[in-house]
């Protein structure tokens, strides 16, 4: 009888205890949020990469090649002091603005930056974009930053591209399409360029792009793919030409953001820069960062980690470590 009268009371000083030992825990984890939120500083948000974002993303482009992505083309956005400088996304090849920054433009909106998306290289209503004649693209990027700086009284612009986009256009941009005033850098357009998994110096693709230029096939292959696809092939005019006086322009801040698994850029290492006179670079492998993120060419506009490189770059006076998550080739994450 005293065995069964007393088993209740043991067994609520257990449920006691761990009840005490939750409500502990949660006071200190929210004791810990509690301290961040009353110092003022919280931490950034981190950005919310999802499994199938990117297929998802590619049937949205299909059906809306010319809408923005989330967050994007704002026109009546104002830069803040934090962020004084307006963000102009720009896609890579075959792509268009909505499929390529679904990922992007609502996470550097959240940070609070204005957002802004150019479509460019090729017809209205046609979602494959980006595969006219890199000048072509460059000029049409030089009106869209007009437009940008003067919808939004900025003096300058952070450029963010992938692929072509992180690359060869706005390189040409820079350098013969008024981005840039070598004599007078304070007078330049643009503040920084981000890329990912750029085409800075062209690509071999794997081999198939060196033996078209080796049998003078670059006219029909660009008729086929685009003027675009054969301007990044290593040996190109357009390289060459790029090439020739260096990688970079006086005042510009330059990152690239690589992947070791570029299926596209080939070699990988044909997408870092070399800093010329007044510039600054930073060429950043991802996996040195964050060792097990499996993202390739494609999925570089869609890895999280990379998102949260591009938000260091374009403010690395208040940058983070980097959350590695996983991210999956093609998906993203």
């Amino acid at each position: 009888m005293a065995d069964r009268s007393s088993s209740p009371r043991r067994s609520n000083r257990r449920r006691g205890r761990w009840a005490a030992l939750c409500a502990g825990l949660a006071l200190a984890l929210g004791t810990g949020q509690g301290v961040a939120a009353a110092a003022g500083t919280p931490e950034p948000p981190v950005p919310r990469g999802r499994i199938l974002a990117l297929p998802l993303a590619g049937v949205g482009g299909l059906l809306h090649p010319e809408a923005p992505p989330a967050g994007a083309d704002d026109w009546s956005c104002k830069p803040t002091r934090e962020h004084p400088r307006p963000v102009v996304l720009v896609h890579g090849t075959w792509a268009n603005a909505y499929d390529n920054w679904g990922l992007m433009s609502p996470y550097l909106k959240q940070l609070g930056y204005c957002v802004f998306a150019v479509n460019y290289g090729g017809t209205p209503g046609n979602p494959i974009k980006a595969t006219a004649h890199v000048p072509v693209s460059a000029r049409q990027i030089a009106d869209y930053v007009d437009r940008v700086l003067k919808a939004t009284g900025a003096h300058q612009v952070d450029l963010v591209g992938h692929s072509q986009g992180g690359g060869l256009t706005p390189r040409w941009y820079l350098r013969f399409a008024g981005g840039t005033d070598p004599a007078h850098p304070d007078r330049n357009k643009v503040h920084s360029l981000v890329g990912l998994a750029p085409s800075n110096h062209g690509t071999t693709a794997d081999g198939v792009g060196t033996l078209v230029t080796k049998l003078g096939l670059g006219k029909p292959a660009g008729l086929l793919l685009g003027e675009a696809a054969t301007d990044q092939l290593v040996g190109s005019e357009v390289n060459t030409t790029l090439d020739r006086d260096g990688d970079t322009q006086p005042g510009v801040e330059y990152t690239t953001i690589v992947t070791r698994f570029d299926e596209v850029v080939t070699p990988y290492t044909h997408q870092f820069l070399t800093p010329g006179p007044g510039a600054t670079v930073k060429n950043i492998l991802i996996q040195s960062v964050c060792p097990h993120d499996l993202s390739e060419h494609v999925s570089m506009a869609y890895d999280s980690n990379a998102a949260q490189l591009v938000r260091n770059a374009l403010d690395p006076a208040h940058a983070e470590p980097v959350d590695c998550d996983l991210t999956l080739p093609v998906l993203g994450g």
